[in-house]
């Protein structure tokens, strides 16, 4: 049911779930949080799923089998993404070198595979739509040859702007492949909020309030952004299921706007 896709998790030291694969509807994606102060280490490892993680904010080490990496991030609204994908079951070891807050996430793939990081000047900018639903999307690991199955890019809304507009949605019930989807957010000033939207024609409709630090589960349906005036809205995204390519369905009552 979409009125069970937010989660509101308090902020801790060490790795949190969001929300996990098998709970809560959740067919594909799990998603977790990490924060680390100064001078802390974290071990990650887990069997049978790839995952991205995404640095929010701060600086640390990063090492893997494969290569150690330095990495750094002021906040997610001033730089673009430093981020790492691990193949399934390779170890990752975090040193925070500052504060660290990261976002992991992760979904069932098959094995090989190795560690890759993708830095600032290889995140991929677009700017979408127009007006008041102009929006600015990263894509960090989407077109990539590195993943198997999931995809990770981030968004930002201006204040007073929408996203994901014209609606749009890819629960394959009109041809498209089938994506499970979580957003994970962040606003500026981090008091605000923004509206997330879920609809479909049957009827089904929900709206979550979203704060900083909120993650929302799309299991299904349309699911546009609004951010209210004065307050910029993030949402980092990741992406599974049938196909790996972005492939939607505009809800057609809308998309006349493309023409005005």
């Amino acid at each position: 049911m979409l009125n069970d896709t937010l989660y509101r998790v308090r902020r801790i030291e060490g790795l949190q779930n969001l929300q996990k694969r098998g709970e809560g509807g959740a067919r594909e994606l799990t998603s977790s949080r990490l924060r680390l102060a100064a001078g802390h280490t974290h071990k990650y490892q887990i069997a049978g799923e790839e995952t991205v993680l995404v640095l929010q904010e701060g600086q640390g080490t990063f090492v893997t089998p494969d290569g150690t990496w330095n990495l750094s991030r002021s906040n997610v609204f001033d730089e673009r993404a430093s981020a790492i994908y691990l193949p399934p079951g390779m170890q990752l070891t975090v040193t925070a070198i500052t504060p660290i807050e990261a976002i992991l996430v992760s979904t069932a793939a098959p094995a090989g595979g190795h560690a890759v990081v993708m830095g600032p000047d290889a995140v991929q900018v677009n700017e979408r739509g127009k007006g008041n639903y102009t929006r600015h999307v990263h894509n960090i690991f989407v077109t990539d040859p590195h993943a198997k199955r999931i995809m990770v890019g981030e968004t930002i809304n201006p204040p007073g702007n929408w996203s994901s507009y014209p609606p749009h949605k890819h629960d394959g019930k009109d041809g498209e492949p089938i994506l499970e989807e979580v957003y994970y957010y962040r606003v500026s000033p981090p008091q605000g909020f923004g509206q997330q939207l879920m609809y479909t024609h049957e009827g089904e409709c929900i709206t979550h309030t979203v704060r900083d630090g909120d993650a929302v589960l799309l299991p299904y349906g349309y699911h546009p952004v609004a951010a209210p005036p004065g307050y910029k809205v993030y949402y980092l995204w990741a992406m599974a299921g049938a196909d790996r390519k972005l492939a939607l369905h505009e809800d057609p009552a809308h998309t006349w706007i493309h023409k005005a």
